[in-house]
């Protein structure tokens, strides 16, 4: 597509400083009283069903005026504005292309003219009739309704002030400053709906320096998402799942789960899996039809086998105790599909987690298929085809994967969070949107992830196979770069823009005379001559001695000229060998400045 940029005047301003209007906080305070995440069946459809008769509700205004009721659209749950910005109208845009997109959407739902409206703004509300809609500037082209309806703040806002402002305006409105007036047909659900998308961006998600980004990446993903979940709702999912601990009988179960028990395969988990072994404690079996009960059933040392078969699941996995989740068989022939819109599929807070053998198929997400919050999960023998992002490894958190295939993320396959550890091996990683993500770990409060990556095939992803993301480059810390000191070698030479000289350096070297104290240990085989892991693990070390600068530089600035070894050292284990990078759009390692 053509680029396209948000230059117009009106839209532009609004959207560089939005002010939310008193009906939108009526409306969503309203929408917060019912719960933001109510169930599926009791809200709006954002995918633009055709019925008879509105699916809308109306809403009335309040004021001095009597204003027809409008439609209320603030009461949209989180999934639902999601699906509409991904699905419908952003894509896979870039942040360049953003307005080129939401007119082509705006094009296809929107009423072109015949409906009326109210012009809200924070001095006045007055209502008008559309006569034409200019989608490429995303403006409806409007007069005065009759009779002329106007509530001022300003007494002296006469009809012929109006009149006088709008031929001012060319008579020209941004659509998010337009309010669509109910009407139980439901000829204008569309409208109102498509408006209210509209609106809900540019007063929450769009920021004026998004244009100024670089346009390599998808602006929905990289964007639009951790906004719309962290700034305009203040969600953010963290699990609070409590562990139910040992069962107080102390005794463990075994729960089987078959979605029909024939005697042959009773035959074969009995030699197999559920035969006591002589002075073992005897244990209970339980058998469920679905994973899902199986897994809620569990206590602390639980067991949970999953027979051949493929089960659909609505809820998330959510995992609070030490257990192990295992397929009997082939992970092709046991497949577990979540359907349904909603959060995470596998939620781990465990401690010690284990899970073998399945197959996780991801349908109609906005969560990833895996997150694991803290402890440790363990995934072997795996397969996950995701929708959204593949695997989080949150902060704190420890998540080992090997012999595994993931595939189909529209973000990173797996994102790694700072202070977590992250162990990979024998995996392969491919046809996502990046193949691993690594946050970014140099601020101050966060602590360096633990890596290592070991025989992993990264391949087919859109962007890079590994990402690491990192503020843009601290001024200070360039100025420190200048001088000759050894502490600052290491660094010159990652910014020297000579990526041979990085690659002939001594790895032990440039660990020793760039950290100081700062303890970094980085294992890579000298006759690995696969691309890209080098060039990885120089860029985390480079990465890491920038952070141990910036601490130092702080401390200084605080009198602290020797700091206390434990405060100062910071362990890195970077494993990265024998990785294969094949075919990824960008090449097998890349940075992102922020």
């Amino acid at each position: 597509m053509a680029d396209g940029s948000l230059t117009g005047g009106g839209l532009e301003a609004a959207a560089m400083a939005p002010e939310r209007t008193g009906w939108a906080v009526e409306q969503e305070l309203a929408s917060l009283e019912k719960g933001l995440f109510q169930d599926e069946d009791s809200c709006s459809d954002c995918s633009y069903r055709d019925k008879p008769g509105s699916s809308l509700q109306s809403f009335m205004p309040e004021g001095k005026t009597f204003f027809p009721e409008i439609f209320q659209t603030n009461q949209l749950l989180f999934y639902e504005r999601f699906r509409a910005y991904q699905d419908y109208i952003l894509a896979d845009c870039k942040a360049s292309e953003v307005q080129e997109f939401t007119a082509e959407f705006l094009e296809k739902v929107l009423e072109p003219s015949g409906w009326r409206a109210v012009w809200h703004t924070n001095v006045f509300k007055v209502l008008v009739e559309v006569t034409d809609v200019d989608f490429a500037a995303l403006k409806a082209v409007v007069r005065l309704a009759e009779p002329y309806l106007c509530d001022s703040q300003v007494s002296t806002f006469t009809m012929e002030c109006m009149k006088e402002l709008l031929d001012l305006k060319e008579h020209r409105l941004p659509l998010q400053e337009l309010w669509v007036v109910f009407d139980d047909s439901g000829v204008y659900d569309q409208t109102a709906l498509a408006i209210e998308h509209v609106r809900f961006f540019y007063q929450n998600i769009w920021r004026s320096w998004d244009e100024e980004e670089e346009d390599e990446y998808d602006y929905f993903v990289r964007c639009v998402e951790p906004r719309l979940r962290l700034y305009v709702f203040g969600y953010q999912k963290n699990s609070n799942i409590q562990a139910k601990g040992v069962r107080s009988s102390g005794q463990k179960i075994t729960h089987v789960v078959s979605s029909t028990m024939m005697a042959g395969l009773l035959r074969s988990l009995l030699t197999d899996r559920l035969c006591q072994e002589p002075g073992e404690e005897e244990r209970e079996i339980q058998f469920h039809s679905d994973p899902l009960s199986a897994i809620n059933a569990c206590f602390e040392g639980d067991t949970v086998i999953v027979c051949p078969g493929h089960y659909v699941v609505h809820g998330t996995f959510s995992i609070a105790d030490s257990i192990e989740l295992e397929g009997y068989g082939l992970p092709d022939d046991i497949v577990i599909e979540k359907r349904g819109k909603g959060d995470t599929f596998v939620d781990c807070t465990g401690a010690d987690i284990k899970i073998s053998g399945i197959k996780f198929v991801q349908h109609d997400a906005v969560e990833g298929i895996l997150i694991v919050h803290r402890g440790k999960t363990t995934l072997e023998n795996c397969v996950l085809q995701c929708e959204t992002t593949g695997v989080t490894v949150r902060t704190s958190a420890e998540f080992l994967m090997k012999n595994s295939d993931l595939y189909g993320a529209k973000g990173a396959g797996i994102e790694i969070y700072p202070g977590s550890q992250c162990t990979l091996s024998d995996n392969g990683i491919h046809h996502c949107k990046e193949g691993i993500l690594i946050k970014d770990f140099l601020d101050e409060h966060y602590d360096i992830p633990k890596i290592s990556m070991v025989n992993n095939i990264i391949h087919n992803n859109e962007g890079y196979g590994v990402v690491l993301v990192k503020p843009t480059i601290f001024s200070d810390l360039q100025e420190n770069a200048e001088d000759g000191t050894e502490e600052n070698k290491a660094l010159k030479i990652q910014t020297s823009g000579e990526p041979d000289v990085a690659e002939r350096v001594d790895l032990e070297e440039l660990i020793e005379c760039a950290t100081g104290k700062m303890e970094l240990c980085a294992r890579i085989d000298p006759s690995e001559q696969v691309e890209g892991n080098c060039e990885i693990v120089n860029e985390l070390i480079a990465a890491s001695t920038q952070k141990g600068q910036i601490k130092k530089k702080r401390l200084s600035e605080l009198g602290i000229t020797q700091a206390d070894d434990n405060l100062m050292s910071q362990e890195m284990f970077v494993g990265i060998v024998g990785n294969q990078f094949k075919w990824n759009g960008k090449g097998s390692f890349g940075t992102f400045l922020f």
